[in-house]
């Protein structure tokens, strides 16, 4: 596919990054020189020194023969421009913008339809909603939802005392009863295991299990403790997440949230409920800390727009006594190197972000997609079509579909079969057979397969 993305900044690369692996023919355009050159040094792909605006720029770039734009520069109002430019001048197909403006978002049909953008992708909503997730389970590291919620998979890193650590994976069965759930694979010491029946959960194992939504507390059960109930929360930082987050809290949390800027706590002071307290002052200051109380915080968040001062807090406030942290990271390496210590959690905003994009950009029907493990692996929602002469998966057990029985880095982990309440969740097991129009969750462990689960799922042409 040949993919034009304006904006080299962290989303610019993560998007490059993930496509580029694939095999992909990418042209990205920015202003700044110096991005364009570390990017074209460490990935495969071609540079353009420009304004993503300049009709002459996007035509030297390739923009008459690209099949997909994605326009996430700094600026909504250059984004905007940009897919307005890519449908009218170059007639690109599929026009992504990434907005920040909630006003973009609440007026969608002004984007879509004036700016012609396809897809809107806001990376601050896309990392509230992740952390809305870890507030719901605080044991977890990742949750993420498939087939309008119905599945979800959890990340969750076992410790000793947990029912199922230091025994086989097939026990699940026994010590849950009635419940279906699937271990799609397992990180040791930062390595990829595919675990079968007799795989031992060790301490320290960051486990991925599928399973219906509804069992995840009790699934988490096996492998943790369960944690106190989120009840007191802590927010360093005011800006459009921390904002966000403080407005889906507000009402069932007894919730704080602390800025050193005071336009900020004013604004924020008239925003929220009066059950939120707003302090202005600095989140790294131990002694306005200690006097706040977090030492009784069931959550600290570090969500400023630096990330040093988001390591700093949240450090602090773990040394503190803060139960559990969140720490908002935009580089990838501090991401890398911070989670798992004293931080909790590590978020990285562009990763967060990349399975929104990726979604749509997926070949054959994809109806989500997540990036896992700071974008080493890949979790998709596909859609079987077609029958078994036109489709390479319906009619066909598990075991028969080449790609899943021979390739030791692809794992299907669910099904989800019909539609509304009638839909029926299915844990796939080897053989377990694929129908027509099923939601087929496939994990990933290796980037590199994802075009050929891609092209597993693409119906040939006679279907049409």
């Amino acid at each position: 596919m040949r993919v034009l993305i304006v904006g080299a900044g962290r989303v610019g690369e993560s998007v490059a990054e993930s496509l580029v692996s694939e095999a992909n023919d990418i042209t990205v355009i920015d202003p700044d020189a110096g991005r364009i050159a570390v990017l074209q040094d460490r990935l495969d792909l071609r540079g353009v020194v420009g304004l993503g605006t300049s009709i002459q720029t996007l035509r030297e770039a390739g923009a008459d023969d690209a099949e997909l734009l994605v326009a996430c520069a700094t600026s909504d109002e250059t984004n905007l421009v940009v897919s307005r430019i890519g449908r009218d001048v170059f007639n690109i197909p599929t026009r992504i913008v990434r907005v920040r403006s909630s006003e973009f978002q609440e007026h969608e049909a002004l984007t879509r339809d004036g700016f012609a953008a396809d897809v809107v992708i806001c990376p601050e909503q896309s990392v509230t909603n992740t952390i809305l997730k870890l507030v719901e389970f605080p044991e977890a590291l990742q949750v993420l939802e498939f087939a309008e919620g119905r599945v979800s998979l959890v990340a969750v890193r076992a410790v000793e005392g947990g029912a199922l650590v230091r025994q086989r994976i097939r026990e699940l069965r026994d010590h849950l009863p009635g419940i279906d759930v699937r271990v799609v694979t397992i990180y040791r010491a930062q390595r990829a295991m595919i675990p079968d029946g007799e795989t031992i959960i060790e301490p320290g194992d960051e486990v991925f299990v599928l399973a219906q939504t509804k069992h995840l507390r009790r699934l988490i059960r096996e492998l943790r403790t369960i944690d106190k109930p989120v009840r007191r929360i802590m927010i360093a930082g005011g800006g459009n997440i921390g904002t966000r987050l403080a407005q889906a809290l507000q009402s069932d949390y007894n919730l704080r949230i602390i800025d050193r800027n005071p336009r900020t706590t004013q604004r924020l002071a008239t925003q929220l409920s009066s059950s939120a307290l707003v302090l202005e002052g600095d989140a790294t200051d131990e002694d306005l800390l200690t006097d706040e109380s977090v030492q009784e915080m069931d959550l600290f968040m570090a969500v400023t727009n630096d990330d040093e001062n988001n390591i700093m807090a949240a450090l602090l406030a773990k040394r503190l006594g803060a139960r559990r942290v969140i720490a908002l990271i935009n580089r990838k390496a501090y991401a890398d190197m911070m989670q798992g210590s004293r931080i909790d959690i590590a978020i990285a905003p562009s990763q967060a972000t990349i399975g929104d994009l990726l979604t749509h950009i997926r070949r054959g029907d994809v109806a989500r997609v997540h990036s896992l493990r700071r974008g080493a692996a890949e979790a998709l929602e596909a859609i079987a079509h077609g029958d078994r002469n036109s489709s390479k998966v319906v009619g066909r057990r598990i075991d028969q579909i080449d790609l899943f029985a021979a390739e030791r880095g692809v794992t299907v982990g669910a099904l989800v079969r019909g539609e509304g309440e009638d839909a029926e969740v299915i844990i796939a097991h080897h053989d377990t057979v694929i129908e027509a129009e099923d939601h087929v969750i496939v994990f990933v462990n290796n980037k590199r397969l994802v075009p050929k689960v891609e092209k597993l799922f693409q119906v040939s042409a006679g279907f049409f």
